[in-house]
């Protein structure tokens, strides 16, 4: 599983609207860059308190990039 099919499993499970869900991936020099879009409703269980479960997933997608010997991740994620 890629960064970006992980990014989104793992979002998927936190929202409440997953087929609202939208994950694009972008590639910068050293870096992938992976835009998360989700609902107004769902954006603070993705984000969490004081932004612990998004820094979780981060943590988590930038462990399975390494493992698989990808470049490193940064995720944005923004309501609509």
């Amino acid at each position: 599983m890629n960064a970006l099919e992980f990014t989104e499993f793992l979002v998927k499970e936190l929202v409440t609207k997953a087929d609202l869900v939208s994950v694009k991936e972008y590639d910068e020099d050293e870096f992938k860059v992976i835009q998360v879009l989700v609902s107004a409703d769902d954006i603070s269980k993705v984000i969490g308190k004081n932004g612990n479960t998004i820094n979780a997933v981060r943590t988590l997608v930038q462990a399975s990039a390494y493992l698989n010997n990808d470049k490193k991740v940064k995720i944005n994620v923004d309501s609509f």
